[in-house]
C-alpha cells in the first residue's frame, strides 16, 4: 500500500512541477487543490536606448492550480493549468493546460500542453536568476512547452530501479511549427515561425539519480514524422552540500522551405551550457551565486554563432516566497556575429515574490 501510494505521489509532484511555493486550498475526501502564483518585476539594462526588445521592462505575472483526486488506492486522476501574462501588454499565454491518470507503479499519461519531451534535459542548465536556458529554443522539436501532446511518464523505473525516471511523448503536430531565421529592417535576427508544420512527432528521455551521490544524468530524443526534423540532447549535474553544477548538449535539424524561391534547405544548430552555483546560508535568507557559460550555434550554408555569453549572478531568497535577483550577461558576440540587440551586455535586476 505504501509503495503504491509513493509511486503515486512522485509522478503527480513532477508533472505538477509547480512553483517553489504552493497554498493548498481544498484536501478533503480523497480530493486535493493548490493554486500557485508569481510576480517577477524585473528590468533588463543596455547601454542602448529602448528600441530592443532585450531591454527595458520585463515585469510579468503567473497564476495556476493543480489538482489531484484519489480514485482507487492505486489510480488517481490530476490536472494542471498555468497562465502568464506580462504587465507592459500582450495576451494572456497559456502555459500548461493538460489532465491525466497515475497508475502507480504503472506509470502516468495524459494529454494537453505539457512540456516537451527534451525539457528533462534542458531543464538542468535553466535555473539561473535571469538569464540562461539559451542552449535551445522554440526550434529544437519538444524542447519547449508543446500543445497537443500525450505524455507517458515512469518514475523509478516500474517500482523496480530507484532514481531512474523515464517518458515517452507523441505530438499530433498541428500545433507544432517549424522555425526559421528571419531578419529585420534593423539587422536584428531572430526565430520566426513559418507556415509549415510538422505532421506529427514522437520522443523519449530519462533521467537517472544514481543513489544518494547527487549525480545525475539524463538524455532525450524527438523526431517528426519523416525524420527530417530531430532533436537529442544530454545533460550532466550534481546537486549536494549546497553546490549545484550542471552541463548539457543538445543538437537538432529541421527541413525547411525558402519562400522566396521555394527551394528546401536544411538548418542545424547545437546548443551548450554550463552552470555552477552555490548556496550560502544566512540567519535570515539564503544566498545562490551563480556562473554559467551559455553557447548556441546555427548553420546552414556555415556555421555562426546565435547566441554566446557568460553569465555572472545572485539570488537572495529572503524567504520561499520573495527573492531578489541580479544578473548580468557578458556577451561575447559582436555585431559581424549575429543581430545587433544580442551583441550587447545586460544587466537584469528584479523581485520575484511566488506561493
Amino acid at each position: 500500500m505504501k509503495r503504491n501510494l509513493l509511486a503515486i505521489a512522485i509522478p503527480a509532484l513532477l508533472v505538477a512541477g509547480a512553483a517553489n511555493a504552493s497554498i493548498e486550498v481544498w484536501n478533503k475526501d480523497g480530493n486535493k487543490l493548490n493554486i500557485n502564483g508569481r510576480v517577477k518585476a524585473v528590468n533588463h539594462i543596455t547601454d542602448r536606448d529602448n528600441k530592443i526588445d532585450g531591454e527595458g521592462d520585463k515585469t510579468e505575472a503567473r497564476l495556476g492550480f493543480t489538482g489531484e483526486t484519489q480514485i482507487t488506492d492505486s489510480v488517481s486522476g490530476y490536472g494542471r493549468a498555468e497562465w502568464n501574462t506580462k504587465a507592459n501588454g500582450g495576451s494572456v499565454e497559456t502555459r500548461y493546460a493538460f489532465v491525466g491518470l497515475n497508475f502507480g507503479d504503472i506509470g502516468s499519461i495524459d494529454y494537453g500542453k505539457n512540456d516537451g519531451i527534451v525539457k528533462a534535459i534542458t531543464s538542468y542548465t535553466d535555473v539561473l536568476p535571469e538569464f540562461g536556458g539559451d542552449a535551445s529554443g522554440k526550434q529544437y522539436l519538444l524542447s519547449e512547452r508543446t500543445s497537443g501532446v500525450v505524455t507517458y511518464r515512469n518514475s523509478n523505473l516500474f517500482g523496480l530501479v530507484d532514481g531512474f525516471d523515464f517518458a515517452l511523448q507523441y505530438a499530433d503536430g498541428k500545433s507544432s511549427g517549424k522555425y526559421g531565421l528571419n531578419e529585420d529592417d534593423n539587422g536584428i535576427v531572430s526565430w520566426k515561425e513559418t507556415d509549415a508544420r510538422i505532421q506529427e512527432a514522437y520522443g523519449a528521455n530519462f533521467d537517472y539519480k544514481i543513489l544518494d551521490t547527487g549525480l545525475s544524468f539524463a538524455g532525450a530524443y524527438a523526431q517528426a514524422r519523416g525524420g527530417d526534423d530531430r532533436t537529442w540532447g544530454a545533460g550532466l549535474k550534481y546537486d549536494a552540500n549546497d553546490l549545484y553544477v550542471a552541463a548539457i548538449y543538445v543538437d537538432g535539424r529541421n527541413k525547411l522551405i525558402d519562400e522566396e524561391d521555394n527551394e528546401s534547405y536544411k538548418l542545424k544548430y547545437r546548443g551548450f551550457e554550463v552552470v555552477a552555483q552555490y548556496g550560502l546560508d544566512f540567519e535570515v535568507g539564503r544566498l545562490t551565486p551563480s556562473i554559467a557559460y551559455v553557447q548556441h550555434k546555427a548553420k546552414v550554408d556555415e556555421s555562426f554563432d546565435l547566441v554566446k555569453y557568460i553569465e555572472v549572478g545572485a539570488s537572495y531568497d529572503f524567504s520561499k516566497n520573495i527573492t531578489a535577483i541580479v544578473d548580468y550577461k557578458i556577451n561575447l558576440l559582436d555585431e559581424d556575429d549575429f543581430g545587433k540587440a544580442n551583441t550587447k551586455d545586460t544587466v537584469g535586476l528584479g523581485l520575484i515574490y511566488q506561493f
